[in-house]
């Protein structure tokens, strides 16, 4: 019997359980006699033995397709490299005890790695396993795939938060607040702050300036805007992404703190741009951080990215049955209007380890907005609503009886 195990990696997203719920329905449609598992934490919990058995849950798995967040957790964690066999052979001797044949690894980049490596080290060893990436990150920083399942619903946040608060300003700006600062997502792409840009329309300007990784910032430059924003608008609405960069090139706001895969602890961009414009304009501010809030709200998901979600799992386990391993599902845009996609294959020694920024040509001239062709990218992967259900007033987010083995 070949059975299968699905695992969740990296930071989490409103849809990523509508991810595992495409992976384990399609499964049990195509292979009915498939026995599903799931690993606590990631590779972590497959590491540790800690294997949730999906035959044991007695609640019904669509419960998936209306709770963010990872059901099963999540894990950053560094494989090492296939050259440790005994690593992988203690590995692959875990999967085995449950004939595992099939292997799902839910996440970005850094899961994209982590898969690569299984599915090499499989065939190094001559374990008979299918390793198959499935593409989540809010980031929108994959490659290969020409958007990312997650990132669609934290473009709507994004879009929709800031433009509240825009009215919030616009209200209040004669005598009292001119700035709002908004920091966002997005280490070396700036894909989320560039969502902002939705929120504005030809005849209202809710969001002013957008604060790029792409582009470091010119505080001058940038000052000399912000001043001609509040003398037009009477205030201004900045979103900055925490991957901002100053003249040098260097993180604007970093700690020395690291992952296991060596990225910086970034945050507290909102601050210092405030302070730097409250310093240099005495104009009185208010700063905010999207943080958790933008990848877990479920309650603003697009449909566009719940589709998305549910697809990518539906063909990864197409893939796995059909023998395939090292690769993952991609997303191939085939029109802008009508938007449609479908679902390709991408290899996964083109996408591990590597990072698609937010195109030049999407950013305007001045280079604190985005323009029209960065705005017909981003605009059908907010469409649509998929709210969850709802008692009292709150979305329930029921959670699925979990046993180990």
């Amino acid at each position: 019997m070949n059975n299968a195990i699905y695992a969740q990696s990296g930071g989490v997203t409103s849809v990523i359980n509508a991810s595992a719920y495409g992976v384990m329905s399609e499964l049990s449609k195509l292979a009915p006699n498939t026995n599903i598992f799931a690993a606590q934490n990631g590779i972590l919990g497959l590491i540790e033995g800690k294997i949730y058995d999906l035959r044991k849950t007695k609640k019904p798995l669509e419960l998936l397709l209306d709770s963010p967040a990872g059901m099963f957790g999540s894990c950053r964690f560094k494989l090492p490299e296939i050259e440790n066999l005994k690593f992988y052979e203690d590995l692959f001797k875990i999967l085995d005890s449950s004939s595992i044949r099939y292997f799902f690894y839910n996440g970005g980049n850094d899961s994209a790695d982590t898969c690569l490596k299984v599915s090499l080290a499989a065939k190094k060893l001559g374990y008979d396993l299918c390793a198959i990436a499935i593409p989540k990150t809010i980031d929108n920083d994959l490659v290969v795939t020409d958007n990312c399942p997650g990132f669609g619903s934290v473009a709507k946040y994004i879009a929709t938060s800031v433009k509240e608060a825009a009215l919030d300003l616009k209200s209040m700006c004669k005598t009292s607040t001119n700035i709002f600062v908004l920091e966002v997502m997005g280490r070396h792409a700036g894909w989320i702050a560039a969502s902002a840009e939705l929120a504005n329309a030809k005849d209202s300007t809710y969001v002013h300036k957008i604060l790029l990784p792409e582009i470091n910032l010119d505080e001058e430059n940038f000052l000399t805007g912000v001043e001609s924003d509040i003398s037009q608008y009477g205030f201004c609405v900045i979103v900055a992404s925490e991957g901002l960069k100053d003249q040098t090139g260097a993180f604007y706001s970093e700690s020395t703190t690291q992952d296991s895969f060596g990225h910086k602890q970034l945050g507290g961009v909102a601050p210092k741009i405030t302070d730097l414009v409250s310093r240099n304009l005495k104009v009185k501010y208010h700063w905010a951080v999207s943080d958790y809030l933008q990848r877990s709200a479920r309650h603003l998901v697009s449909r566009t990215d719940m589709e998305q979600a549910i697809a990518v799992g539906k063909i990864a386990a197409e893939f796995a049955l059909n023998g395939k391993s090292g690769v993952m599902p991609a997303i191939r845009r085939v029109s802008n209007d009508p938007y449609s996609w479908e679902i390709v294959e991408g290899n996964l020694t083109n996408i591990a380890n590597k990072e698609k920024i937010l195109p030049f040509n999407y950013i305007s001239e001045g280079g604190f907005r985005i323009n029209e062709e960065g705005t017909q990218y981003l605009r059908p992967l907010i469409q649509g609503e998929s709210f969850p259900k709802f008692k009292d007033g709150l979305p329930i987010y029921e959670q699925l009886d979990l046993h180990l083995l």
